[in-house]
């Protein structure tokens, strides 16, 4: 199937922003514990196959998020090679590469791999509606030794999960 390609080059670049911004909320909300910016990124009748973690209707994936959330892990997700493949005004092929530093209990992780999602407009707002989750990368460890005071040193603020990380505090970094 040729991939459709809008003629209005405006509404293009700013529905690809959307793709974009959506992908990026989706790493927020998996590394700050952010309920709400995790399920902004899925409809509600999405699909996530999230390999040993999930694999079904989305809700799968959030509740075991929300168990991992309960473990206070330290992740941080990074996505690039974003390439967003329009099927229609209202239907995206979107292949992105992930790169995760997760440590939780007493393991660690560096994963790296690409999310393979079909995006869907509904409105004005461009979501997830399918993701398959594709590894391509996984070392795993034991954690550093230490608490996090003593890992992380003078380097401060640490990052911490939704509401208390400083991303939450605007107002308070620009005043």
């Amino acid at each position: 199937m040729t991939p459709y390609r809008n003629p209005d080059r405006l509404t293009d670049l700013m529905d690809r922003e959307a793709i974009r911004d959506c992908l990026y909320r989706y790493c927020r909300g998996i590394d700050r514990a952010d309920e709400a910016a995790l399920h902004g990124a899925y409809w509600p009748d999405a699909t996530d196959r999230h390999g040993a973690m999930a694999s079904g209707p989305v809700q799968n994936f959030f509740d075991r998020c929300r168990e991992a959330f309960a473990a206070a892990p330290r992740n941080i997700h990074l996505v690039s090679n974003i390439l967003i493949e329009f099927q229609s005004p209202t239907r995206a092929h979107v292949e992105s590469y992930f790169s995760a530093l997760q440590r939780a209990g007493s393991g660690q992780a560096a994963l790296s791999g690409r999310y393979c999602d079909v995006f869907e407009k509904r409105g004005e707002d461009w979501r997830v509606l399918h993701r398959l989750v594709v590894y391509d990368w996984v070392e795993t460890g034991p954690a550093p030794e230490g608490d996090e005071a003593s890992l992380f040193g003078p380097r401060a603020p640490r990052g911490s999960a939704f509401p208390t990380d400083p991303v939450y505090q605007f107002n308070d970094i620009s005043g």
